[in-house]
């Protein structure tokens, strides 16, 4: 497994829909173990694989609950929504520092192929199911900040463009940190 690197808001891989997976191999197994190795190498909660670069259908979440247990969604598609949206803070890998208050379902049906190719369908709610909404928003060229008002996202574009200033390039090194003590 390898880290890799994030591509950070401004890399055009991130605003493109990203292509299916035409068929589960190897390449596409080491591009999930890669996505899970990075994730939690950046403390995040899902990634996708635009996020490092890659333009295909590929995505991973885990925020540690047991059921269902970390979630390789290739190739997903949300087949039903339900609830009330509800309004909670998102952030992302692949805008760091930057926070702010997205609308989404509380529940959501999703069919996916896994690790295996094989398809399968899960229901997901609360923290897993805004998550999979996000990471399968990153796979049609979206964005949490597109969820936002036009006058939100401006203040938060301000306020990445002076966290960015005087850095080139769209790319962040993800450095694993060491484990604690015992």
């Amino acid at each position: 497994m390898t880290v890799r690197q994030l591509h950070l808001l401004g890399s055009p891989v991130l605003r493109k829909r990203a292509q299916a997976v035409p068929q589960v191999d190897d390449a596409v197994r080491r591009l999930v173990d890669d996505l899970f190795e990075t994730m939690r190498a950046a403390k995040g909660v899902g990634l996708a694989a635009p996020q490092v670069g890659v333009s295909q259908r590929v995505a991973v979440v885990d925020v540690g609950e047991e059921f269902p247990p970390p979630l390789v969604l290739i190739n997903p598609r949300i087949v039903e929504a339900s609830g009330e949206p509800e309004v909670a803070e998102e952030g992302c890998l692949s805008i760091p520092e930057i926070f702010g208050e997205v609308d989404r379902s509380p529940s959501v049906a999703l069919e996916a192929l896994d690790r295996e190719g094989k398809p399968y369908r899960v229901v997901v709610t609360g923290f897993k199911a805004r998550a999979v909404q996000h990471e399968i928003d990153h796979l049609d060229g979206i964005l949490f900040l597109d969820r936002l008002s036009a006058v939100k996202r401006g203040l938060l574009l301000a306020k990445w463009k002076k966290l960015r200033k005087g850095t080139t390039g769209y790319l962040k090194e993800v450095t694993p940190q060491p484990a604690g003590e015992l």
